[in-house]
């Protein structure tokens, strides 16, 4: 791909357009560059930071890196014969997205520095009315890609103002901070604090982790990608393609084990206990380690040097629940207040992912919020689109995740369906849709009967797959291909659909 960054010419400046994307990370840009290849140029996307990227932008910890393989972490329409590493990382990846911006021309359709503060849908004139800290806009479809790692989560833990330290989340890195000789202590374990810990551990000079539930962890194997595969892979496309197939096809073999079968369970929990029993030879730091709900119930990490740092002597794994913060330490709660000194702590807390804030300020026809209608928790048709909420669509939105493989390849196929509802949309004259409230409840009623045998309904834990309720409302049940198939077309029955001579004019 071309890493030349060109900016091209700046699209018309006007309040009304066709299409608003808000983000511009893996979802929002590959929506756009869909929407720009099937004619639909009358888009705007709004993005609060300053550069493209998304989580790829804003996560750039020590060791940050993707764990799905770098040959499915790509657009199918943009591949990257040369990525340098079976498992790509951060810098590579948010290095691809400026350059997928650049050569598909999507940087002339982006407002950067701008946040999206409410949108109200006006039922009169059938149109999005946005406020953004620029300005208003007004749309006619309204598509949310914020991203569902978006925005950190951090605990309310009781004296935390009062630590007089450096105090900040792994999304939010200080990197003006240097580590070297301080102790520094870790709240949280889980994607990213699995990540960025070893290299804690070789610059600090003690790293205390506070540990809530350990994370069930298997091999990385990650491995440098030789120059002549690179080189062989540009040359022979059909070879990238082949890999991509194979790689994607392997891991939808995991499927049957998350749905339920104990059998294929078992095989990815000897994995992890092998090599936990390898890498600690500590009984009782094993012991620590070793999770009590079945495997796969949270998410499966992937490393192959958290479990020897979290073995060195100047590493400590803390169990007991915080009790309190307070200058220059941490309080447990054990069998009396244990005290750990810090002088900095960093929290790999993860994020708001079914209580996202955007949730409180995109309202419907009845002119309740999101997060009013989703109070008993969030559910959306094919994790696309809301009852109430017309003409929104919702990018990676609820049970649109996965636990095995990428999610670019449900974000893609989101893309193809709304593509095609606005193609329908565009050649019938048709103004908005909104899905039917019985379809959209049948079709969550299905979702919720699905999961009830998989692991992440019942495998013993709590975990941001589910909402406050226990409902798993972010995983995909099932095999990713059953989801590109159902949204291969749009589906005009399963909506009201208002036409456009109908509307009273803008």
């Amino acid at each position: 791909m071309n890493s030349t960054r060109t900016t091209g010419p700046r699209r018309a400046d006007t309040n009304h357009v066709g299409v608003l994307i808000v983000g511009a990370g893996f979802s929002g840009l590959g929506t756009a560059i869909g929407l720009l290849q099937n004619g639909f140029d009358d888009l705007l996307v709004i993005e609060r930071d300053a550069e493209v990227g998304g989580t790829w932008r804003d996560n750039v910890y020590p060791g940050c890196a993707c764990d799905v393989p770098s040959r499915l972490y790509s657009y199918s329409f943009a591949r990257k014969p040369g990525w340098s590493r079976r498992f790509a990382p951060q810098q590579e990846i948010r290095d691809y997205l400026h350059d997928c911006a650049d050569d598909f021309g999507v940087r002339r359709h982006i407002d950067f520095e701008r946040a999206l503060e409410r949108a109200d849908w006006d039922a009169e004139r059938q149109l999005w009315q946005v406020q953004t800290s620029a300005g208003p806009l007004i749309a006619n479809v309204l598509i949310m890609a914020q991203g569902p790692l978006s925005e950190p989560v951090v605990p309310r833990l009781s004296g935390l103002e009062s630590f007089g330290g450096p105090v900040f989340h792994s999304a939010r890195w200080n990197h003006q901070l240097d580590l070297t000789g301080l102790r520094v202590g870790v709240v949280g374990t889980g994607a990213s604090a699995v990540q960025f810990i070893p290299h804690l551990q070789r610059q600090a000079a003690q790293v205390t982790v506070f540990q809530r539930t350990p994370s069930w962890i298997t091999p990385r194997r990650d491995r440098a990608i030789p120059a002549w595969r690179q080189r062989l892979n540009r040359r022979l496309p059909v070879l990238d393609r082949i890999s991509r197939a194979w790689e994607y096809w392997l891991r939808e073999l995991s499927v049957p084990g998350l749905m339920g079968n104990k059998t294929w369970l078992e095989i990815g929990r000897r994995a992890a206990e092998e090599l936990l029993r390898k890498q600690v030879s500590d009984p009782i730091l094993r012991a620590a380690l070793t999770p009590d709900y079945d495997f796969g119930c949270k998410r499966v990490l992937l490393s192959d040097d958290y479990y020897p740092a979290l073995a060195q002597p100047t590493v400590t794994v803390v169990t007991q629940p915080i009790d309190r913060v307070e200058p220059g330490r941490v309080v447990t709660n054990g069998a009396d207040d244990e005290i750990h000194d810090a002088d900095v702590l960093i929290f790999g807390t993860g994020f708001h992912v079914t209580d996202s804030p955007f949730q409180r300020i995109v309202f419907g026809t009845d002119k309740r919020s999101l997060e009013e209608v989703w109070h008993d928790g969030q559910h959306a048709y094919k994790g696309t689109t809301v009852s109430g909420f017309p003409n929104l669509f919702l990018m990676a939105g609820p049970n649109t995740g996965v636990g095995h493989t990428s999610l670019i390849y449900m974000i893609e196929s989101q893309i193809a369906y709304l593509i095609s509802c606005l193609t329908m949309m565009r050649s019938q004259g048709v103004a908005a849709v909104d899905v039917r409230v019985g379809v959209q409840a049948a079709y969550n009623a299905g979702l919720q009967q699905s999961l009830e045998p998989s692991v992440w309904a019942s495998g013993g834990c709590v975990s941001w797959y589910q909402d406050h309720r226990g409902n798993v409302t972010t995983i995909w049940p099932g095999h990713t291909w059953r989801y590109r198939r159902e949204t291969a077309a749009f589906d005009p029955q399963a909506y009201e659909l208002i036409r456009a001579d109908a509307v009273t004019p803008v």
